[in-house]
């Protein structure tokens, strides 16, 4: 699911400066008007902020965990179950026995709860929830979630591959450089809305009917997952604001909006439990208020503050004076909260998560991050990557027992690819790449025909600031590079704010970059797909010859492509075969080291001991405050 920010390993800075000390003072006058115990208020000290709350767009853990608690899915996960569901908007979850799934898994029908309310008043309607899915369906931002409904519904990746479908010209050619359709289009566009979008969800009296190509599995799991893609809008507020007006020949005006052009970039409005308030960006604070209205039930926190704190020691001050119910601890600083009675500390979360370092296979030629664009001593080219023994040099270059065992106190374990322990297909069997300096200067020299060593060369690894796990893995990738290749490696540490570093990969800046993937949904094809096929989501950051390289027919793979090996397996039925499959596609991820898994992280929460009703789920983006209460 979900690019991450943190998860386990949250953003700190260490030290005091005059500047931080006049920010600390600041905050701690601020919590000084908090009360200690207060029953009603829920106050979380994490790191940075969202990058929008635009639902069909928000693609990342903080953004996750606000959208969680203010809208409302059509059905949800079972507490921490990844297999059960529970209805939410719609009054029954679809299964055969209840006749709520035809077509032989191909229609699911959602009966739509009366009664509710949107936060503003306005009563939830089947049109509302038709209106969402379809927004969302033509939305479909770069880089966005939207993928999956897509995946899920016409078994295709992008709007645009499902316009090319439909029109039988590229999008290129359809649209002018302002997104609007040619002339010669234009009815086609028209058309393409009223025979494909529109029936794959229509309204059927109290009933949401949604209607697939084919038979996918997932799809339950892909709209149960937060208040994201699959999120229920307010049809009448969305088209007040700005929004697509639900008409057949406007809907191409939004497609693939700038996420600050969006009206619920820094806005939300739904039915779930709290309603948004204010997202304060100086602050990095986000308010909530308890819906008490809501259909399940009030809240029993009525106020909820979900604050970006990036200073360590401001964290831990508003934590043991009770001015925070629970805090982002990085791992290094975990052992100075443990002793004291007042806070309870849970380790050992399971995580459908994995740490990734992956490689920018086409890196934009006017990328910042690639110093001269050329292998002469200076810089790399944008393809520098492509070559196999760069990133094999690059997986000898971690020495990931350091890794797990100095930073993140054994919260963590190795994985030999992308796909976590606890999925189809896992096998630990598998071989695991080796941290050695020797295999480092090998692969340096068999790198593009032995030009890398001979020119030297210089790039930058970007990380997210704040985050160490992945600031020390970009420090060991410049060490150890360096130390096999002195005066011919030239490595630079790029530490980038949140927001920016996305941006970066989102246009194919950075030659290496570190990301966590949280399960949208816990099938193996969630991270198969979105690390290896050249439609997934990682594809679209590392570039066009990465594309080229998984959808070309390989021998090996008994004359398939890896593309067609991952269709393959997500369309099979046979767990048996199925898994066998995602071993096959594993060891060849591994032999051509596509990207570098670093490790599947172990989680542990913080929290006051007054704090009760917390329950993990590994799918779930952050708290769901509706859950808990406080009691002393």
């Amino acid at each position: 699911m979900y690019l991450q920010k943190g998860s386990l390993l949250h953003p700190v800075k260490g030290g005091f400066t005059v500047k931080k000390l006049l920010v600390f003072l600041s905050i701690f006058v601020t919590v000084l008007a908090l009360a200690a115990f207060d029953p009603t208020t829920y106050v979380e000290a994490t790191i940075g902020e969202a990058d929008t709350l635009d639902p069909h767009l928000a693609y990342d853990t903080a953004s996750g965990e606000v959208l969680y608690n203010v809208y409302d899915n059509l059905i949800a996960y079972k507490g921490s179950s990844v297999s059960e569901f529970v209805p939410e908007l719609s009054t029954q979850v679809p299964t055969v026995q209840n006749g709520l799934v035809k077509d032989g898994g191909k229609t699911y029908i959602f009966p739509i709860r009366k009664g509710v309310k949107f936060h503003n008043g306005n009563p939830l309607t089947p049109e509302d929830v038709e209106y969402s899915f379809e927004r969302g369906l033509l939305y479909d931002p770069a880089g966005g979630p939207m993928w999956m409904m897509l995946y899920a519904l016409f078994n295709v990746h992008s709007l645009d591959e499902l316009i090319e479908n439909y029109v039988k010209a590229p999008v290129d050619q359809i649209f002018d450089k302002n997104g609007e359709p040619k002339a010669e289009y234009k009815q086609k566009l028209v058309d393409f809305y009223k025979n494909v979008i529109d029936p794959a969800v229509e309204v059927q009296g109290d009933n949401v009917v949604v209607k697939l190509v084919r038979p996918y599995g997932p799809f339950m799991n892909i709209i149960a997952h937060s208040g994201h893609w699959g999120a229920i809008l307010d049809k009448e507020t969305s088209i007040k604001l700005g929004l697509w007006d639900g008409k057949s020949d406007t809907w191409w005006k939004y497609r693939d909006l700038q996420k600050e052009k969006s009206p619920y970039y820094a806005y939300a409005m739904g039915t779930g439990p709290y309603k948004f308030v204010e997202w304060d960006r100086k602050q990095q604070k986000v308010t909530l208020a308890a819906n008490d209205d809501y259909w399940a039930g009030a809240p029993k926190i009525k106020k909820v503050i979900i604050w970006g704190i990036d200073e360590w020691s401001t964290r831990r001050v508003m934590l043991e004076r009770g001015d925070a119910d629970s805090i982002a601890v990085t791992l290094e600083y975990l052992d100075q909260v443990r002793g004291n009675k007042d806070i309870t500390i849970i380790e050992n979360i399971p995580q459908l998560s994995t740490t990734v370092l992956a490689f920018g296979w086409s890196i934009s030629p006017t990328s910042k991050y690639i110093g001269s664009g050329k292998l002469d001593g200076n810089g790399i080219p944008p393809d520098f990557f492509s070559d196999v023994y760069a990133r094999k040099a690059v997986a000898a270059a971690i020495n990931y027992d350091a890794l797990i065992r100095d930073v993140l106190k054994g919260f963590g374990k190795r994985v030999p690819t992308v796909l976590p322990e606890g999925l189809l297909g896992f096998d630990p069997t598998l071989p695991l790449y080796k941290f050695n300096i020797k295999t480092v200067q090998d692969n340096l020299k068999l790198a593009w025909n032995g030009q890398a060593w001979a020119k030297g060369f210089k790039f930058s690894v970007a990380f997210n600031q704040g985050n160490v796990a992945r600031q020390r893995v970009a420090e060991m990738v410049k060490m150890y590079l360096e130390m096999a290749a002195p005066g011919k490696a030239k490595i630079d540490v790029q530490p980038l704010q949140w927001p920016t570093f996305l941006d970066a990969t989102n246009r194919g800046e950075l030659p290496i970059f570190i990301l966590g993937w949280l399960a949208d949904f816990p099938d193996p094809d969630n991270f198969i797909f979105t690390y290896y096929h050249s439609k997934g989501d990682y594809s679209s950051r590392q570039g066009a010859n990465f594309k080229k390289f998984v959808s070309t027919p390989r021998k090996e793979l008994g004359n398939k492509s890896l593309d067609e090996l991952i269709e393959q397996a997500a369309a099979e039925t046979d767990p048996a075969v199925r898994g066998k499959l995602y071993i096959q596609i594993q060891k060849f991820a591994i032999d051509n080291c596509i990207s570098v898994p670093v490790y599947q992280p172990v989680g542990v929460r913080v929290q006051r001991a007054w704090v009760k009703g917390w329950y993990p789920n590994p799918m779930r983006p952050g708290m769901d405050f509706y859950s808990v209460y406080k009691e002393q």
